[in-house]
């Protein structure tokens, strides 16, 4: 066989599935439209029409469909400049994705709670009532099967399920499956929501901080700055992150009160700063109480008495942006996934109660060893923002994201940035472990600058300070995800910590990759970027082995997902779509998979470009495809058709293979 050109950087595969990028959508194309005219048939044989339709009428309905092609072709031709600008993968100005008749013709919830008579909102509602008036304007059902009710045995959204003719009775009765429904009562399957009295608390400023205020006041003796440390204990989260943001130039370095802390040698606020307990021993000996106390608000436990984190050795699913959600972190638990972790939460949105945030915290009850990650940028929110949620959920750590490169959140000094804000970093890591009772990890890069590395200099600060764990990115804030992880540093940085355990994390796609990351000393692995592309990593890692997928397993995978994303988000029009919305930004790296069956080489690397190739079967390569209509064709698969006007630009952008 003749030796394959492989252009440098394009991933290998075999040259008789290379095809070009013409043929490649061209067939895509033909197929698609193959399948229209065969749902089209099917549409008209189960109506009833077709043979006997008059000629006049599908004379219109063909003169209609080709006047819809030609507008179609012509919104093309003039939404091409338009595309050229390339504003895909980022965060500003995206398309909503709301359908408009979100916000119109609902159903009001108190009749599908089945209590009509007490309305939320009395005479004020703006929601229907008339359940035949609300059926006539509903979108049709998506299919005869219900996720909710098969598994659960009852279907909460009741007669606004997309889904309900598979559990509606006579009169739009909801029907429940009592058998089944009876074997999950009681059962909490979802940990860490936020309670309508923990959010009126939060929003109106009545929770308690005791120990993260008696930190601070602690913290501000030390530095012998009264006037900052009561601005810093008196402001309310929100006006304390609008006052200590600080421009980038500001923010980056601290004020002379709050200097930087030497790279050698012993630290002259330490023992300040190991004071900083959230207990004053005079205090407590004179503090009063009646009845039966337990002593875990007075006695503060000691690091040898803290909950250890023994997690060496496992598989840690990295905290992803958009993409790590409850569903999808299932998939990953189910597939070998050892340790898992929320989403990034901004520590001040979680201080408002904003239910948003507060749902990035949510935890699925497979998930036998979970954490949260927090955001931030100053000590007082953070502090606060710990022991909030060290009262209030249900975790196994808490880590320190300090490992953001975005500019929106550098800027006003979280992520990276506190990297170069030694003072500010520490007084957050001594705050937060001293207000929490489960071990604090902290996630950073090697630095700010391409080829400045600072991490090595961090790492014995932070077992200093307090941390349990520290993981550490091989890129610095500039690289962002391009070019390759530095693993001789993380190596490096490895045996500087210990014996802190630290986890190494970047550009690991296969068990070869996972194995040679092992051998460089670090004491488990993080996955990110590899598991959204091939989440079945993890079982090719524990079973040392590559795994061909098939189109048809992996497909499953996804209908899994879709199940999930129904039972989280909801079976309503709402939830449906948000799930489609999830789906979507996954699809956007699932299709950099390149099946092994394929490759001329193995393993895959992370930042090779999969070339345009023809799969071994349809769907196959219709996964391949990176064009996003492509990727709302499989969802219409899943969850049958998009509302009108539907769009969608992905948030990541694959900029990583430069």
């Amino acid at each position: 066989m003749a030796a394959v050109v492989v252009a440098s950087g394009v991933a290998p595969v075999r040259a008789r599935f290379l095809t070009s990028k013409e043929q490649f959508h061209a067939y895509l194309r033909d197929r698609r439209e193959e399948e229209e005219e065969e749902e089209e048939q099917q549409e008209e044989e189960e109506i009833g029409i077709g043979q006997g339709e008059p000629p006049a009428k599908r004379v219109k309905a063909e003169g209609t469909g080709r006047d819809k092609e030609s507008r179609e072709d012509a919104g093309a031709q003039e939404k091409e400049p338009v595309e050229r600008k390339r504003a895909r993968g980022q965060n500003k100005s995206r398309p909503c994705m709301k359908p408009k008749h979100y916000e119109q013709n609902r159903l009001c919830p108190s009749v599908t709670q089945g209590s009509a008579d007490k309305c939320f909102f009395g005479p004020r509602c703006r929601f229907l009532h008339d359940v035949a008036e609300y059926l006539a304007m509903k979108p049709p059902d998506l299919g005869r099967r219900c996720v909710l009710f098969e598994t659960f045995g009852k279907c909460t959204y009741g007669v606004t399920c997309r889904f309900a003719q598979a559990h509606l009775g006579d009169g739009f009765r909801n029907i429940i499956d009592t058998e089944l429904a009876k074997q999950w009562e009681g059962k909490e399957l979802v940990r860490n929501n936020l309670s309508k009295e923990l959010q009126h608390q939060l929003r109106k400023r009545k929770f308690s901080f005791k120990r993260a205020e008696e930190f601070l006041r602690a913290l501000a003796k030390a530095r012998g700055d009264g006037r900052k440390g009561g601005r810093a204990t008196g402001c309310s989260a929100e006006e304390q992150e609008v006052s200590n943001c600080t421009t980038p130039q500001q923010g980056h370095g601290d004020d002379p009160a709050c200097p930087v802390l030497p790279e050698q040698g012993e630290d002259p606020k330490a023992d300040g700063l190991q004071s900083c307990s959230p207990r004053d021993d005079e205090e407590a000996s004179s503090m009063q109480t009646v009845g039966p106390v337990t002593d875990e608000d007075v006695i503060k436990l000691r690091p040898c008495e803290k909950k250890k984190l023994e997690i060496q050795g496992k598989l840690y699913l990295a905290p992803l942006t958009t993409c790590g959600n409850l569903p999808f972190r299932r998939i990953c638990k189910r597939l070998g996934a050892d340790v898992t972790c929320g989403e990034m939460a901004v520590c001040t949105n979680l201080l408002q109660g904003q239910a948003s945030e507060w749902a990035l915290l949510k935890r699925h009850h497979t998930e036998d060893i979970f954490g949260v990650q927090l955001e931030g940028a100053f000590p007082d929110t953070m502090t606060k923002c710990a022991e909030l949620l060290n009262q209030t959920i249900e975790v196994d750590f808490v880590d320190i994201n300090v490992g953001c490169p975005i500019d929106l959140v550098y800027k006003k000094g979280g992520g990276c940035a506190l990297m170069t804000r030694s003072n500010k970093f520490e007084q957050i890591v001594r705050g937060m472990n001293s207000v929490l009772d489960v071990p604090l990890t902290v996630k950073i890069r090697t630095g700010v600058q391409e080829k400045i590395n600072v991490a090595h200099k961090l790492i014995p600060r932070l077992r200093e300070w307090g941390a349990a764990m520290v993981t550490l990115h091989g890129r610095s804030r500039e690289q962002r995800y391009t070019r390759s992880a530095d693993w001789d540093y993380i190596a490096e940085c490895a045996q500087v910590a210990s014996p802190m355990p630290l986890f190494g994390n970047g550009d690991i796609l296969s068990y070869e990759d996972a194995n040679r990351a092992m051998q460089m000393g670090v004491s488990g692995i993080m996955i990110a970027r590899g598991a959204l592309i091939k989440p079945w990593l993890f079982t090719e890692i524990k079973e040392q082995r590559h795994w061909d997928i098939s189109s048809s397993e992996r497909f499953e995978l996804l209908r899994d997902f879709t199940n999930y994303g129904l039972e989280h988000w909801g079976s309503d029009t709402q939830g449906v779509e948000k799930t489609r919305k999830f789906l979507l930004e996954w699809l956007s790296f699932l299709c950099r998979y390149i099946p092994v069956g394929l490759l001329e080489f193995l393993p895959q690397k992370i930042n090779e470009r999969p070339p345009y190739y023809m799969g071994r079967d349809y769907l196959e390569t219709l996964m391949a495809s990176q064009n996003v209509d492509d990727w709302i064709r499989i969802s219409e698969l899943l969850l049958g058709p998009v509302p009108p006007s539907f769009t969608f630009l992905p948030k990541h952008k694959a900029n990583s293979y430069r």
